[in-house]
C-alpha cells in the first residue's frame, strides 16, 4: 500500500518526479491521489468537481464566439468570434489546433471581463490559456473527457508548485507569474495528454516559464482586458510550442525548480510600475492614459 504522506509531501518538482518514478505513475495520478487524501473526499466527489470545471470551461471558450458581448470596460469583446470567422472563411496561418487555442483562450477573457463565470487557472487574468488549449486538443484529436481531467490534474500539480515556491500574482511578480504560470501548467498538461513522460512534462513547464520570463503586468486603466486578452493567446501558443519541444526530446538546461526560483526573483526585481499598477508599459503610453481617462472621466474611446 502507498502511504498517504507520500502523496501529500511533494514540495518541489524534483520530489514530484521522484513520486512518479517510485510508483510508476503520471503526474496527473499523483496529484489526483494527493487531492483525494488531503481533501478527504471520495472518488465520486472529485469526479463531480472535474465535470463541473469542464462544463464551465466549455461554456467560457464557446459562448463568446456564438454570442459576443462587450466587456465592462469596453476594451474587448468579439475578438474570439473574429478569429474563428477568419479561420473558417479564409484559413489560418497558425493551423487549426493553434488557431482554435488562441480563439478559445481569448474568449475566456471576454467572459471574465463581462462578469461571466470562469475558472481561475490559476488566476482570472490568465484564465484562458489552459481551457483554450485543452478544448482545442479535445476537438482536434477527438479525445475523451478523461484526457481533459488528466490534463487538469497535471496542470494543478504545476500550479500548486508555482504557488508554493514562487507566485501567481501579477502584483507581486508581473504577468510572467500569471500568464507565464498558466502557460507552464498548460504545457505540462499537453505533454502528458499527448503521451509524454513526467520528465518531459517538467521540461515543457520549464521551457514555458523561460520563454515568458520577465513578462510585465501593465493593464490599461487597471482592467483585466488589454493587453491581458492577447497575452492569453500568446500563453496558449507558448504552451503548445513548449510541449512540442519537450515531446520531441528537446531539453531546457535549467530544471523546473530552478526556473521557478528564477521567475520569482525576476518578478521581485520588476519595478512597481510594471506590476499591475497600471502606471508603466501599455498602461503608461499616451494611448493607454487617454483610454483610462475616457473610462474614468467619460469620453469616447
Amino acid at each position: 500500500m502507498m502511504g498517504a504522506k507520500e502523496y501529500l509531501d511533494f514540495q518541489n518538482g524534483a520530489e514530484l518526479l521522484e513520486l512518479c518514478k517510485t510508483h510508476s505513475l503520471p503526474i496527473s495520478e499523483v496529484m489526483r491521489q494527493r487531492e483525494l487524501r488531503m481533501g478527504q473526499q471520495s472518488e465520486e466527489a472529485l469526479a463531480d468537481k472535474w465535470r463541473q470545471v469542464l462544463d464551465i470551461m466549455k461554456a467560457a471558450t464557446h459562448d463568446p464566439i456564438a454570442n459576443p458581448k462587450k466587456s465592462m470596460g469596453g476594451l474587448i469583446g468579439g475578438e474570439a468570434k473574429k478569429l474563428r470567422d477568419h479561420e473558417q472563411n479564409h484559413g489560418s496561418v497558425c493551423g487549426t489546433v493553434l488557431s482554435k487555442a488562441i480563439a478559445y483562450s481569448m474568449a475566456v477573457l471576454e467572459v471574465n471581463a463581462s462578469m461571466g463565470l470562469i475558472v481561475a487557472a490559476p488566476t482570472a487574468g490568465s484564465s484562458g490559456v489552459l481551457p483554450g488549449v485543452l478544448m482545442s486538443l479535445m476537438e482536434e484529436f477527438q479525445l475523451e473527457d478523461q484526457k481533459f481531467y488528466d490534463g487538469l490534474s497535471n496542470a494543478s500539480a504545476i500550479g500548486y508548485l508555482l504557488m508554493l515556491n514562487a507566485s501567481i500574482s501579477g502584483a507581486e511578480a508581473g504577468c510572467q507569474a500569471e500568464v507565464g504560470a498558466a502557460s507552464a501548467m498548460t504545457a505540462s498538461a499537453v505533454t502528458e495528454i499527448m503521451g509524454g513522460t513526467p520528465e518531459m512534462c517538467m521540461q515543457a513547464a520549464s521551457l514555458a516559464l523561460s520563454n515568458l520570463l520577465g513578462l510585465v503586468c501593465d493593464p490599461i486603466a487597471g482592467l483585466v482586458e488589454v493587453p491581458c486578452q492577447s497575452r492569453n493567446a500568446i500563453g496558449a501558443a507558448n504552451a503548445l510550442t513548449s510541449a512540442e519541444l519537450a515531446l520531441s526530446g528537446i531539453e531546457h538546461p535549467v530544471p523546473f525548480d530552478q526556473m521557478v526560483t528564477a521567475m520569482l526573483k525576476t518578478g521581485r526585481a520588476l519595478p512597481a510600475a510594471l506590476r499591475e499598477t497600471a502606471i508603466g508599459g501599455n498602461a503608461g503610453t499616451p494611448a493607454g492614459c487617454r483610454i483610462a481617462g475616457c473610462i474614468y472621466g467619460g469620453c469616447e474611446k
